[in-house]
């Protein structure tokens, strides 16, 4: 009897420790199922205690990548995604949105994740932090990017920046403009976006600050121009798109770097002039970050491995952004047909995306105030 008694309380052990094991989390090297990572409320893994081979071979497994904010016209991220799907065959799709709803995404999303990564202008790499959305990959170059370019722990990371450009369609306007005193001197309409939730328009306000004498700490010349350019019907109240500039809608656009030599290459239908106003410019950037609640994290951290390996700094160099790794050596080739160092050495840099961010809501504010009113 004590014989069978201990035989079945041990079969009963066995049982209760492969039902645990089987409902136990998945080792940390190996890829989360589709659709479980995040799940609940918390990321699945700590994407830095892996190793590159794991990461890889975790992104193999998930096959998919699903970003937010980075389509294809932007920053020749095209060729990026491309690049990533012929190495290591991952499937790529691109959902188009401010860095705001990125954000707002990730956090509704969380208990049913759909997202992994996303792109965010330098105000929100902070913000994502304090709404606790996002999750660290510091990658293999962490030490080649400068401390401003990213978070301490990882959670955001700026693979480039951008500085205010003029895209001109030369077959719509005769002398295209050199200077935010030529664009007033205009006719013509000009195409900034969408200034109360976009942050391109927001930078584009900013910049006119420093052209007119003001500043960070002073719109009031920006809002003086604005309200000029609106009471004379010069602002295109669209936004500044490929699709757009393609159907000759755009005369003069107003956006970052890294979109206006993709824009004009794009456009073989028309002829345009692209230049940084040499009197007002500022220089910022997007930072990559990693959904906390991820599908598909590996392909997430490769994803971000890519965007700052050398191959990655070039595809944005070559859209017209600066790289920000310090050791990375962009092609002459690809150098020489973009915007040099001088013709951008008198741009203001960006470097507190607190006060950036601060900034951007002021201008939000007083242009749904001020401008709006007088665009309808």
């Amino acid at each position: 009897m004590k014989a069978n008694k201990a035989l079945r309380i041990l079969a009963t052990v066995l049982c209760l420790t492969l039902v645990l094991s089987a409902c136990g989390s998945a080792p940390a090297s190996s890829a989360a199922p589709e659709g479980e990572s995040g799940s609940g409320g918390e990321a699945a893994l700590d994407l830095n205690s892996l190793t590159l081979d794991q990461i890889i071979e975790g992104a193999k497994t998930e096959g998919k990548l699903e970003s937010v904010g980075m389509p294809g016209s932007w920053a020749n991220w095209q060729e990026t995604w491309d690049g990533i799907e012929a190495e290591y065959g991952i499937e790529h799709n691109d959902t188009d949105m401010s860095s705001a709803e990125e954000l707002n995404m990730f956090e509704t999303e969380k208990n049913s994740p759909t997202k992994d990564i996303g792109d965010v202008g330098h105000a929100f790499g902070p913000k994502a932090v304090e709404m606790g959305v996002v999750q660290s990959y510091k990658t293999s170059y962490w030490d080649s990017v400068p401390d401003w370019a990213k978070d301490p722990d990882g959670l955001w990371m700026m693979a480039y920046t951008g500085v205010t450009s003029f895209i001109t369609n030369t077959d719509l306007v005769e002398n295209p403009p050199k200077s935010w005193e030529d664009v007033k001197n205009g006719d013509y309409k000009l195409t900034i976006g969408d200034v109360v939730t976009g942050a391109t328009g927001q930078g584009v306000v900013l910049a006119t600050a420093y052209a007119f004498g003001g500043g960070m700490d002073n719109l009031d010349p920006a809002f003086e121009f604005w309200t000029e350019m609106a009471e004379a019907g010069r602002i295109d109240p669209g936004d500044i798109l490929l699709q757009r500039i393609q159907a000759g809608e755009v005369e003069v656009g107003v956006t970052w770097s890294f979109n206006v030599f993709g824009y004009r290459d794009q456009t073989p239908n028309y002829t345009f002039d692209v230049c940084v106003p040499s009197d007002g410019a500022i220089m910022s950037g997007y930072a990559s970050v990693i959904n906390k609640y991820a599908p598909h994290p590996h392909a997430a951290a490769l994803a971000r491995e890519y965007i700052f390996s050398d191959k990655g700094q070039a595809n944005l160099a070559k859209a017209g952004a600066i790289p920000t790794r310090t050791d990375v050596v962009i092609p002459e080739d690809i150098q020489a047909a973009t915007f040099t160092p001088d013709q951008y050495a008198n741009a203001i840099p960006i470097t507190d995306p607190a006060a950036y961010d601060a900034i951007r809501e002021t201008i939000a504010q007083r242009w749904q105030e001020e401008i709006i009113p007088l665009m309808s």
